[in-house]
């Protein structure tokens, strides 16, 4: 009796929002099941004419989704364009980054170490505090709030200033600031520094509030 063969693994499939065709969508999960291919592989995997794989590539190019990625020979005649997705597509697929971050850090602190997780996070806001000064050299009172507001939106956290407060609408490393505000603790000191300001919080997104805000007290 014939014994089936299994099933082919299937691609990874991009994320349910990314907002593409599904010709488009087959041919972002074809490029990065296969790491590279031509056009004519490309469109010998998905089953479509050259002339439509060709307009998808020429699409996804110029959102900067793929690049070209050298030649390679087939045969007879010139070198074919070898295509692959870029850095950017990256993002269309899953990760499991956060909760992953998530689990380190509970993992750390049911295992008495608090100590050495508030040691990383202060040691990495002092790493981008150095970047974040160079930025703001030269700036004072509200050129300078407003340049932090945009060094902040930089790193996720949709930043801005009303009034006189600095209000964050989103938090980037939420999973693990529901395990430990130690990260909430570190960022606020590195704010504080960059405007020489203390900073007195108002809301707070893991308390429910609809953001981080905080009003801007005395210079230091």
């Amino acid at each position: 009796m014939p014994t089936s063969r299994p099933a082919a693994p299937a691609p990874p499939a991009l994320l349910p929002d990314a907002g593409f065709g599904l010709s488009r969508r087959r041919l972002l999960e074809a490029l990065k099941r296969l790491g590279s291919a031509t056009l004519r592989e490309a469109a010998a995997d998905l089953g479509l004419s050259r002339e439509t794989v060709r307009e998808h590539l020429n699409a996804l190019g110029a959102d900067g989704l793929v690049e070209r990625a050298g030649s390679r020979r087939g045969g007879a005649g010139r070198p074919e364009i070898l295509y692959r997705l870029a850095a950017r597509a990256e993002r269309l697929f899953p990760r499991r980054d956060g909760e992953v971050l998530q689990e380190l850090a509970a993992y750390l602190l049911e295992r008495g170490g608090e100590a050495e997780l508030r040691r990383f996070f202060e040691r990495r806001a002092g790493t981008r505090l150095a970047a974040a000064r160079r930025r703001l050299a030269g700036l004072r009172g509200r050129r300078r709030l407003d340049e932090v507001a945009r060094i902040l939106s930089d790193e996720g956290y949709m930043a801005e200033v009303v009034g006189g407060t600095l209000r964050l609408a989103h938090c980037p490393i939420r999973g693990v600031v529901d395990v430990t505000h130690l990260p909430c603790r570190a960022e606020l000191a590195m704010v504080e520094s960059l405007l020489g300001r203390k900073l007195r919080r108002t809301d707070y997104l893991p308390d429910g509030g609809v953001s981080c805000s905080y009003r801007l007290g005395r210079g230091r």
